[in-house]
């Protein structure tokens, strides 16, 4: 700065003083400001969670959670914290009146520092082990709850004779009490040597520390409660051998039973003699007799607990381990099955043909089979782009099935549906900014819905419900809004002053408009029940907070009739109300009763069911809809028993969740339902219109069908040996890029082998483990309202059998030469050709496989794959047509609609599509000419759309060229 003469001044040199000043003054304040940040950012969390559970009438589900975490907390943390501060207390008391201490002793200079700061020493201490292990206890609510409110299985275990539920909900919490307050111990122990050592009570000298008579009580106390604690170890070890795994199978074994236990027994006894002898030193001044205490339980549980044990598997078990191991093998195979629901599972032997004769076909295809033709995973495109509408609605990229009575039909017919979704980033650049996106596109907007198996003259879907406002056969409220979904916003302010127009964008409509998109679309305002009041300037400046975003503090958009809406994935809302459930990972929206809502399956689960092989649910589960972005991936929580216990539906409009009880027997729900009384409604009160909609959960499936790769054998020699075990084929039609991964299952409707009516199931396959070829067919009833819901049954082909597998089929299709000629002109223009999914299905006595294919051409915007054609084989016959009924036809050489009388013999062989061009004494040149003209009649036939004429001249023209080449030879 310069004086009035504009000579400046010198600045003044900062003194060290105020240097120091100031960072006294800096430092508490950044602290001050990090903490008050923190405690915001809990106060937040925890106060906008209260809001959001009273929104959806959960508000019992967080004030339950809340006060079992705080008082966990609160009673584990001063628990831990208070008993070791109590300890170092007392070992300070007790120190000795003077003990001469050379100045060089690190005691000393321990001493000399702690002296003056030795009470603030003290109360940081504890609040650090208060705020440590109260963290830890209160992450275990679950276990607790789970221990308090548990309810038995009414199934005792096979070796100690206990119910289940003493596995499943009082180990766990055991286990914790045991490793929380052996900790307690341990830490107590260290801190008290640690404060003898520094005031005198226990000095190093000579040939070993020596203690005060006040220290050694001390000490030998709280070891001696270490070592009973080690015992309560021992006896819990005894149970967690039955829910452990020793590398052949999970549960107890032969060298369990006969040597870990009864050693677990033995340690027992001898931990509480040596805690004893620890307790006697109270009265005995000598480490002579708990050293050999101790010292006698180190060498029990080296010889007994390990020596012991492996002698035995060693010499024992292993050189007759099949003979010895069996019936706890057994036990492992019952406990699995019973575990993961599948002691039912009916299994078939299955001799599959791999021909059907044509009255087969006209008797039984068309009659026992109802097949999804349109592929989920491919006909996303073409539900957005003949139904988008406008660009900021979307679908999602694998669509659901579902199934709904169309027209006077009361049948239930397979359905590919979609919830037409807000898609922000679909709007122009200049329409993005936090008003519109945040005020004025809010929601989306009605279901899109095609036949699964049909196409329209083009390959384009057939619809059952389209546009805007909807039209179709599905009947819904008008209008039917998704505020609610899968591709929901972060969060949205809806809610207008009164007498204010509305803001938000309804229904499309033609014309243009301004960069919010208001004038070309009809407006409404939100008025349903769902979001939290954000009217009050503490709400605005809670939820600035929460979502880091002024402007909600800031806008006049947000007024005293505004709400906000988030947490809008239908997943993360059952997630939220029931912590305590494991959410499937595909969410499918329905029409119910007229109103649009998302059904989540959900499921309880534990990893302590006694003998049960645990599984990793994120393995378990992983396909390639889950490697993409089609489902959500599981956890990697590992689990071994699991129950499809709740269904939950999630409201698009309003967002209230209900959660209703599908497993009446389930001890797990039952005892969730003590927790969190009237959270659960009971099955009764499932409408019939939702009931329609529930179907068999694809999660449960995934993880049953992983546990039958092995467990499908129930005999223990056998399961032994590990020579049937099967798995999961690769999913042939995995798209280019994307890495291999196991084939999903498929929801068809089919019938099953032994019954008369089609029913709507989930299926799958298996392969022999080292082969490639079909080892068995696997399905589960998934109509709910059916008397056979969930039943499950698995047709096992013969070892001998050699029905090809799904990679082979998909090699057949692509190496086929009627299929590769039919698919060559659009190979060598500007299309892409799709296989769909390839779907297996027993017919009669046969194996049918069926893939539609698809074709999408790339010439301009706008494109999406069509449903061209539909490829069929019963083994190594290949039909190719536009429907499956030609492509049945041509896979049996017949033309389309003809059904030979099954006497009349058939020219060329039974049927030989080139049987007419094989007739004898033709030169090389005339077999090249017929070879010619039946290449120009195919030509010809594709031209018109016949591909059964098509495919019945390639193969004329095939048997035409062979013939010219057999001519060739003989000259």
């Amino acid at each position: 700065m310069s004086d009035i003469f504009g000579t400046p001044r010198p600045r003044p040199e900062p003194t060290p003083g105020g240097v120091d000043r100031r960072r006294k003054v800096l430092v508490p304040t950044l602290i001050t400001l990090a903490a008050l940040l923190f405690l915001g950012s809990i106060f937040t969390t925890v106060w906008t969670d209260r809001l959001w559970f009273a929104s959806v009438d959960y508000s019992g589900v967080f004030t339950t959670i809340i006060l079992n975490r705080v008082g966990l907390f609160v009673v584990f943390g001063l628990f831990f914290g208070l008993v070791v501060a109590a300890n170092a207390w007392l070992a300070y008391r007790l120190r000795p009146d003077s003990v001469p201490m050379r100045r060089d002793d690190p005691a000393f200079r321990y001493q000399q520092t702690l002296d003056p700061v030795k009470r603030a020493a003290l109360v940081v201490l504890a609040l650090v082990l208060t705020v440590f292990a109260g963290s830890v206890a209160s992450s275990r609510w679950e276990a607790f709850q789970m221990w308090r409110n548990g309810t038995a299985f009414g199934e005792k275990d096979a070796h100690f004779g206990k119910d289940i539920g003493f596995f499943v909900f009082d180990l766990p919490w055991f286990n914790f009490l045991s490793s929380f307050l052996f900790a307690l111990v341990v830490v107590a122990v260290l801190v008290t040597v640690f404060v003898h050592y520094v005031f005198g009570g226990i000095r190093f000298a000579g040939r070993g520390p020596k203690f005060s008579r006040a220290a050694q009580v001390h000490v030998a106390v709280l070891v001696g409660f270490g070592v009973l604690l080690r015992a309560f170890g021992y006896w819990l070890g005894r149970y967690n051998l039955a829910v452990g795994d020793s590398g052949l199978f999970s549960g107890i074994g032969f060298t369990d039973a006969n040597a870990r236990i009864p050693a677990a027994n033995i340690l027992i006894g001898v931990a509480i003699v040596c805690a004893l002898l620890f307790f006697a030193s109270a009265f005995v001044k000598s480490w002579v007799l708990p050293g050999v205490g101790l010292g006698l339980l180190l060498l029990t549980s080296v010889l007994i607990g390990g020596v012991w044990p492996y002698v035995m598997q060693s010499f024992q078990v292993r050189p007759s381990e099949p003979d010895k191991e069996g019936p706890y093998i057994a036990r492992n195979i019952e406990a699995t099955r019973e575990a993961y629901d599948i002691a039912d599972v009916e299994t078939e032997d299955y001799t599959a043909t791999t021909t059907l004769t044509p009255q087969e076909l006209n008797a039984s295809a068309e009659s026992r089979v109802s097949t999804r033709l349109l592929d989920p995973t491919l006909i996303s495109p073409a539900f957005e782009q003949l139904q988008q509408v406008r660009g900021y609605y979307t679908v999602p990229e694998t669509l659901d099935v579902d199934r709904y009575k169309l027209g006077d039909d009361e049948t239930p017919q397979d359905v590919i549906i979609a919830a037409r979704e807000l898609f922000l980033n679909g709007l122009q650049d200049s329409q993005r900014n936090w008003a519109n996106d945040h005020t004025v596109y809010t929601h989306g907007y009605g279901i899109i819905a095609a036949r699964g198996n049909q196409r329209g003259a083009q390959g384009e879907p057939v619809w059952v419900q389209k546009d805007i406002p909807p039209v179709g056969e599905i009947e819904t409220e008008v209008p039917p809004r998704i505020y609610f979904g899968e591709n929901s916003p972060s969060y949205s302010i809806v809610g207008r002053p009164d007498g204010a127009d509305p803001i938000e964008v309804d229904i499309p409509r033609g014309g243009s408009g301004g960069d919010d998109g208001a004038e070309n679309a009809t407006q409404n305002t939100y008025d349903g029940e769902g979001g939290v009041p954000v009217g009050s300037l503490f709400r605005k400046a809670l939820y600035a907070f929460k979502f880091a975003e002024p402007n909600i503090v800031l806008s006049n958009r947000v007024n005293e009739n505004s709400k906000i809406l988030y947490d809008r994935h239908p997943r993360d809302r059952v997630e939220k109300v029931a912590p305590w459930l494991t959410v499937d990972g595909d969410t499918y929206p329905a029409v119910v009763d007229g109103r649009v809502v998302w059904i989540v399956d959900a499921y309880t689960t534990s990893n302590s069911y006694p003998y049960s092989e645990r599984r990793s649910l994120r393995t378990a589960t992983d396909d390639t809809l889950t490697q993409g972005s089609a489902q959500a991936a599981l956890p990697t929580d590992n689990v071994n028993y699991m129950r499809n216990s709740v269904k939950a539906v999630v409201d698009a409009y309003d967002g209230s969740v209900k959660l209703y009880q599908w497993d009446a027997q389930d001890p797990v729900l039952k005892t969730w339902m003590k927790v969190f009384p009237g959270v659960v409604e009971p099955k009764s009160e499932i409408s019939q219109g939702l009931l329609e909609h529930l179907r068999y959960p694809v999660d449960l499936f995934k993880v049953q069908r992983n546990v039958l790769e092995r467990y499908h054998v129930t005999d223990a020699q056998t399961f032994y040996e590990d020579g049937e075990r099967w798995r999961v084929p690769e999913d042939p039609a995995t798209p280019s890029g994307q890495t291999r991964a196991q084939q999903p299952p498929y929801f068809l409707t089919t019938t099953r082998p032994g019954t008369e009516n089609p029913a709507f199931s989930l299926t799958s396959v298996y392969l022999p483990n080292s082969r490639q070829n079909l080892a068995a067919f696997m399905s589960v009833n998934s109509e709910a309202t059916s008397d056979d819901y969930g039943t499950m049954q698995i047709l096992q082909l013969p070892s001998d059998t050699q029905v090809p597998g799904p990679s082979q089929i998909a090699n057949q299709f692509s190496s086929d030469r009627g299929v590769t000629q039919a698919l060559l002109q659009f190979r060598q223009s500007d299309a892409t050709v799709l296989n769909g999914n390839l779907l297996t299905l027993p017919v009669g006595d046969a194996m049918l496989y069926v893939q539609p294919v698809y074709i999408r051409r790339q010439a301009s915007e706008g494109t999406y794959p069509v449903l061209q054609f539909v490829a069929a084989s019963f083994g190594e016959e290949v039909g190719f047509g536009q429907n499956l009924d030609e492509a049945l036809r041509v896979a049996l050489g017949l033309e389309a609609g003809t059904v030979p009388d099954p006497d009349e013999e058939q020219a060329g062989g039974g049927g030989d599509a080139g049987g007419d061009t094989a007739t004898e004494g033709k030169t090389t040149q005339e077999y090249l000419e017929d070879a010619s003209a039946a290449y120009s009649a195919a030509q010809t036939a594709l031209e018109e759309g016949d591909l059964a004429e098509y495919q019945r001249r390639i193969d004329q023209m095939n048997a035409a060229v062979q013939d010219a080449q057999d001519a060739l030879g003989d000259q």
